[in-house]
């Protein structure tokens, strides 16, 4: 569980977030959403402890972030761009990060096998296309079977058949009673994968709840046209 208290962050005299209060339920999958600047990239920051709060506090398994680093030890993250060491393979980033790991669980690399990357594991990095780079950016977010799992637009870039293996390897996730954080603007993957969404809007939750309950709230059949629907109350 994420218990998100006061949140409140400001770049000079923007005001980023504003005193956000958000529980992300274990073994869901949460959507973070919202129109442009309205604080999502932030707010995953700060749970990575990327940033840091100006007020308030968040706790991930009832650890504050902040205060001990190793509770990152159980977090796999997929940026929306990945900065990799472009003179290593994929092969060997995976292989170092296997070796900096120690105890936790064994590195699970099933998915380079369902995204058929194996005639590109040797290849320099810098050499792959933007979407093979994005395969292995979602290899390395699950390759130790993290409790929390927090992607940032992570079909960026994926043809439609590594996108359907990335959206059955998330489902599998949440049903093994993993945590899975994801900010999409691709509103029909969120329709099919988001449990809960948090709705953010000028750096204040205009909605926290489960997809289902939102539809009902905006009175609107899919996931798009309710987020749409609280997008046009907030900018009333």
């Amino acid at each position: 569980m994420i218990e998100i208290t006061g949140l409140s962050k400001r770049f000079g005299r923007q005001h980023v977030l504003c005193g956000l209060d958000v529980t992300i339920r274990r073994g869901r999958v949460t959507a973070i959403v919202g129109p442009n600047a309205a604080g999502k990239t932030t707010l995953i920051k700060m749970m990575l402890g990327l940033a840091r709060p100006d007020a308030g506090t968040i706790r991930i398994g009832g650890r504050v972030v902040g205060e001990d680093p190793s509770y990152r030890a159980d977090i796999g993250y997929m940026p929306q761009i990945a900065r990799f060491p472009d003179n290593l393979s994929a092969a060997e980033l995976i292989a170092m990060l296997s070796d900096l790991r120690t105890g936790g669980n064994a590195p699970n690399a099933d998915l380079v096998e369902r995204f058929d990357l194996g005639a590109h594991l040797t290849k320099p990095l810098h050499t792959l296309s933007g979407g093979t780079r994005q395969k292995v950016n979602a290899v390395l977010a699950f390759l130790f079977q993290p409790g929390l799992i927090v992607l940032d637009e992570p079909s960026a870039g994926l043809d439609p058949v590594a996108s359907s293996v990335l959206k059955d390897r998330i489902l599998e996730e949440r049903g093994a009673g993993r945590t899975v954080v994801l900010a999409s603007h691709l509103m029909t993957e969120l329709d099919e994968l988001a449990d809960d969404i948090v709705f953010l809007n000028d750096g204040k939750v205009g909605y926290a709840g489960t997809t289902h309950a939102l539809k009902l709230q905006t009175a609107q059949l899919s996931l798009e046209r309710a987020i749409a629907r609280m997008m046009l109350r907030g900018a009333a």
